[in-house]
């Protein structure tokens, strides 16, 4: 058992970071939660608007791969708990640009952990049972799934196949290496695609909504038929809570949704769902376009979460379809104003 109090979290101005810290300060427990971001692409600050407790949230701006920063902050707020999130995680800006990943992926995930080590181990500053690092990972480290192949467990080969799924993959291998050499405590996930409020605009879901309400085509990569397992992001932050606070050191889990659905059946229930809304512009799916197919690109991803369940008592909880209605319903209501224009 850890129970975290001073926590960081990098990345917090991302997608799941963002919703991380939401959820933290609504659960309570933690007295103290600092958020590292550097503020690209792909986090904003307008993600952290409204939270609740505020007071218990500070945040900086700068990069994890900024050693002394992270020195500075890990001592200047005493903190026993990282949950690791910031990492270049878009598979078409790896493919034009492999060496930000790289950068932000692999060197600022090895400043972390050996910060971390010093700090907590080297220096001896807090008990080395009451402090957790926690790495935030993707199931594409785990490569393409075949249609008919089980489900990618815990312990699997990795074999990824994209600059962003191999840039993933060796930060895993520097955590795992950190735990074994150096006992340094930490703990593993590896998550589905994740939906739900704050997701950037460039990735699937939100581009579909955000293309069908500036009434341009649809970008459908292939003929489609590319299968992703969708995992609300709720249900993965209570995941990486419920394994920070009850999992033993060392110990990796995958974080799966048990919804395995083809990219063209996803992108027809969201049109679906926004006939409803919006009735005068339907039908939506008119705008489906193909489009050339990514380099590269997996068929499949599905991760068995049986581990976690047993181990940890956890499952999903959001059904899709109602789930996946609500999210087109959120970013219509955010989108709109802004493609009315």
């Amino acid at each position: 058992m850890h129970t975290p109090v001073r926590v960081l979290i990098t990345g917090c101005a991302g997608f799941i970071g963002s919703n991380f810290v939401r959820h933290l300060l609504n659960v309570g427990g933690v007295l103290h939660i600092v958020g590292l971001d550097l503020l690209t692409y792909a986090g904003s600050l307008d993600n952290l608007v409204d939270l609740s407790n505020p007071t218990r949230f500070v945040f900086q701006k700068g990069s994890i791969c900024d050693a002394a920063l992270v020195s500075r902050l890990l001592r200047e707020h005493q903190i026993d708990t990282i949950v690791h999130f910031a990492a270049e995680s878009h598979v078409d800006r790896s493919i034009e640009g492999p060496s930000a990943f790289v950068n932000t992926n692999v060197t600022g995930t090895f400043a972390l952990v050996q910060e971390a080590r010093r700090y907590w181990l080297d220096e001896r500053a807090l008990g080395s049972q009451s402090v957790r690092f926690h790495h935030v990972s993707t199931d594409e480290v785990f490569g393409s799934l075949t249609p008919d192949a089980p489900h990618s467990r815990e312990g699997d080969p990795y074999l990824p196949n994209s600059p962003y799924a191999a840039s993933k993959a060796a930060s895993d291998h520097f955590v795992r290496a950190y735990h074994r050499t150096f006992s340094l405590p930490t703990t593993m996930t590896h998550c589905s695609n994740n939906y739900g409020p704050f997701q950037h605009p460039e990735k699937f879901i939100p581009t579909i909504i955000r293309s069908a309400l500036a009434k341009k085509s649809i970008p459908i990569y292939g003929d489609g038929s590319n299968v992703r397992d969708w995992l609300h992001v709720h249900d993965h932050c209570v995941a990486i809570e419920r394994v920070i606070t009850r999992a033993e050191s060392g110990k990796t889990y995958n974080i799966g949704g048990k919804n395995g659905w083809s990219n063209n059946d996803v992108a027809t229930l969201i049109c679906k769902f926004l006939d409803e809304l919006l009735p005068s512009e339907a039908p939506h799916d008119r705008l489906l376009t193909f489009v050339t197919d990514r380099l590269g690109h997996d068929a499949r991803y599905a991760v068995c979460a049986d581990k976690i369940a047993s181990d940890l008592g956890w499952q999903p909880t959001f059904a899709f379809e109602e789930a996946l209605r609500d999210v087109v319903s959120w970013y219509v209501a955010r989108m709109l104003p802004a493609t009315n224009a």
